[in-house]
């Protein structure tokens, strides 16, 4: 297993081997204690990690179906993608929820799942209507508009498209999450680009309008997990009999 060089004691191939085995046999030891410890006592449990800035309402569509249930513990926590990763490697959350798909190579153990996807719209007060009405090229090079932050994936296609069409757009405002997003929009600062089911119940009442769609633009929602030889089972649940995409997008309120 061993092989002396000088002082010190090196793995030999044989030992390098072994090594690998027993990290093996070591991370299913813990994988199948983390899954004792959900489903183990009377009610299970389910461990979801959020990205900070993702929509709540979302993250309530998602776990729609196991909400209510007597035999059932949710448990949520938010944060940045690099800590939610970590800590799904650790085992110290079944799923990351995200609208950021991590890297991955050949060596990656994440496994993500598209669980929704929306459009996107420019959602402004009445008093953009009329604005709106001369057509999408003048809206983007006219209003004051409340963007999503530079290093998300909605920004990156907006400002692929306004540079498609020629357009230097007026910023009023950045935000990188959708419930900013949202408040500045009824705060009448600007016209929003936003998917139009965060802000559902505003044109429901007629709070704001959809001004506009933006052609191929959209919002992706990701579901993360890793390869585990005892997976959760609630994560069928959720990803598999429950949640689909139509149900998590009807869901979705950007609060």
């Amino acid at each position: 297993m061993f092989e002396r060089r000088g002082r010190n004691l090196v793995l030999t191939e044989a030992g390098r081997i072994a090594l690998d085995y027993a990290e093996q046999i070591f991370r299913a030891s813990e994988q199948l204690t983390a899954t004792f410890r959900a489903v183990g006592g009377q009610r299970k449990v389910l461990r979801v990690g959020a990205l900070a800035t993702l929509s709540r309402n979302f993250q309530m569509g998602f776990l729609e179906p196991l909400l209510g249930r007597d035999d059932v513990e949710v448990v949520l926590r938010s944060g940045g993608q690099g800590d939610l990763l970590r800590a799904l490697d650790a085992l110290r959350i079944d799923v990351l929820l995200t609208n950021q798909v991590p890297a991955r190579d050949a060596a990656s153990p994440y496994l993500v799942r598209r669980i929704a996807e929306q459009p996107v719209s420019l959602v402004g007060s009445r008093s953009r209507l009329a604005l709106a009405a001369q057509g999408l090229p003048v809206l983007l090079s006219m209003a004051p508009l409340i963007l999503p932050t530079p290093e998300t994936a909605l920004r990156a296609g907006f400002d692929a498209l306004v540079e498609t069409l020629g357009i230097v757009p007026r910023i009023a405002a950045e935000a990188d999450d959708m419930a900013m997003l949202r408040l500045l929009a009824r705060s009448d600062a600007g016209v929003a680009v936003i998917p139009p089911i965060v802000v559902r119940d505003e044109l429901a009442n007629g709070t704001l309008y959809e001004l506009a769609q933006l052609p191929g633009l959209t919002e992706e929602f990701h579901a993360v997990t890793i390869a585990r030889t005892f997976p959760n089972p609630l994560l069928r649940e959720v990803l598999g009999g429950g949640g689909s995409e139509a149900g998590l997008a009807a869901g979705e309120g950007g609060q």
